[in-house]
């Protein structure tokens, strides 16, 4: 064997023992300094975010003692109780309250998605008369605060006897203009030269609508969908306003009826957060990938 041999085989021995090289991806930037900067920074700023909610959890597993007493303890001197959350339960429809709020969530985002698609649609692809200035009076309409419409909603709902009744509940929610912009954005961006090709296959414009687009909208529509629920279940000013009647009230708007009956209970204050939070950190565990892929695909990150 010749010494050239020899040496080659020594080199490639040698870069097996001492492994693979890593090759630098084009675009991506190596973990220097500034990312582990980037990182801490972010971290900090999770964690502050998480404080509150880890408060809120600690203080509904102590006694109303415990929770009055100012001990800035992460657990109180009694030990972790269930006891707020069982005066929760135990006081008013509760479980009928968590229905209603289910039902309601879900007629919403269901309504608000189908509107929303629709409209998105049709500013993206329809050329009609005054489409323009309408989309205008659109994007106009989301920096106009919620609350300026409340009392003529009110009087609205009045007028069409819906008070005390889930149309009245569900109606005046369905509109979203913000979601009409977000999707009519991707709908932008989805190519044109597929529905032509559907339309020279005798598709009509439903039919592409239904079978091409939102087929590749899903990952958007997954995460208006859930934002448009977080928002619904969430609610507070307009249920306590339209509903009077307890066994239609949400969860939010009734657990606030029960603390007010019986006082400020701290620890009962805060179990009727995490109540309420609760099936909402289980859908965001659930679709976190979803969300996650429709902020960075549809503009919910400001992209």
């Amino acid at each position: 064997m010749s010494s050239a041999t020899l040496t080659r085989t020594e080199t490639i021995t040698t870069a097996k023992a001492r492994g693979p090289r890593r090759s630098h991806v084009p675009g991506q930037k190596p973990f220097g300094p500034l990312r582990v900067v980037a990182f801490i920074v972010l971290a900090l700023m999770a964690i502050g975010w998480l404080l509150p909610f880890l408060w809120a959890v600690a203080t509904a597993f102590k006694t109303e003692t415990d929770a009055a007493s100012g001990d800035p303890g992460w657990i109180g001197a009694s030990g972790p109780t269930i006891e707020a959350f069982t005066a929760i339960l135990s006081q008013g429809n509760v479980y009928t309250w968590a229905l209603n709020s289910l039902l309601t969530s879900v007629a919403i985002t269901l309504i608000t998605l189908t509107i929303s698609a629709l409209a998105a649609y049709a500013f993206s692809r329809l050329d009609f008369t005054g489409r323009k200035w309408l989309f205008v009076v659109i994007i106009a309409s989301i920096v106009v605060p919620p609350q300026v419409l409340i009392i003529p909603l009110f009087y609205e709902m009045l007028a069409f006897n819906l008070v005390d009744t889930y149309w009245g509940l569900i109606l005046p929610q369905v509109v979203a203009p913000a979601m009409v912009f977000i999707l009519k954005r991707f709908f932008d961006a989805i190519p044109i030269e597929l529905e032509d090709a559907a339309r020279v296959d005798g598709a009509g414009r439903l039919r592409i609508f239904w079978s091409i687009v939102l087929p590749l909208s899903r990952p958007i529509l997954a995460s208006v969908a859930i934002f448009v629920f977080i928002g619904a279940w969430n609610n507070f000013l307009w249920p306590f306003l339209v509903i009077n009647d307890t066994t239609l009230m949400t969860l939010p708007v009734g657990l606030q009826t029960v603390i007010s009956a019986y006082g400020v209970q701290y620890a009962q204050v805060m179990a009727q957060a995490v109540l309420a939070a609760l099936p909402l950190i289980v859908i965001f565990i659930i679709f976190q990938k979803q969300i996650v892929k429709g902020v960075a695909t549809s503009g919910f990150g400001g992209q």
